[in-house]
């Protein structure tokens, strides 16, 4: 899950309809998709792929000065738009989401690319020793010798398959595959988790072979 702002979590994004009743396919981002029945509701907003119609359609025909151009650009901030949940079923590495309101494919379509968040104050307590998702980001990634290595800034779930993509002190990249063998510790307090990396990724990724 994505860290937005300080009220809301993006926990999926909207790809496109499925078939002709108004299921949704979603590219979900929480850890899990029982988040949606863990939840009285979930917002949309637009989000990087959303459709939008040109800005400067409706200034007109003419010519237009820069300033007009740079305000007609200028994206307001979209408020979320509180929506229910009717149903869920995962199908393959996706989420196939109905939502109350959304009957058919048309409907659907006019979602396409929107953003799925939920309210922060709605999400279940986490079990002892848990983290959601948005939490880890920011965290201090140390090496098991004590050693900084960097700094989490993105998740993400490919196939379900959680990796983190660690912004290097010196500038680099590392995707690290979150696999319980690999994760040594993770302290919330201190802002720091450990890794013991597979052995050759960090030479795969510091040596210019991610690059």
């Amino acid at each position: 899950m994505q860290d937005v702002d300080k009220d809301f979590v993006v926990v999926g994004e909207i790809l496109k309809p499925h078939g002709i009743r108004g299921e949704l396919r979603v590219a979900c981002h929480a850890q899990s998709p029982f988040l949606f029945d863990a939840v009285p509701c979930v917002y949309l907003r637009p989000g990087p792929r959303t459709p939008r119609p040109d800005p400067l359609a409706a200034l007109g025909p003419g010519p237009l000065r820069p300033a007009q151009v740079a305000r007609a650009r200028k994206q307001a901030p979209t408020r979320p738009r509180r929506v229910e949940v009717a149903s869920w079923r995962e199908h393959k590495d996706l989420v196939l989401l109905t939502l109350t309101g959304v009957a058919d494919r048309d409907a659907a379509e006019a979602l396409r690319g929107q953003e799925i968040l939920v309210r922060k104050a709605d999400l279940p307590a986490p079990e002892e020793d848990e983290l959601f998702l948005h939490e880890i980001e920011g965290l201090t990634v140390l090496l098991e010798d004590g050693k900084r290595l960097g700094v989490v800034t993105d998740i993400m779930l490919p196939g379900g398959q959680e990796v983190w993509t660690i912004a290097t002190d010196d500038g680099g990249e590392v995707l690290f595959p979150v696999v319980g063998e690999f994760l040594v510790a993770v302290d919330p307090e201190a802002g720091t988790v450990t890794i013991a990396p597979p052995p050759g990724l960090l030479d795969l990724y510091l040596d210019g072979g991610g690059a």
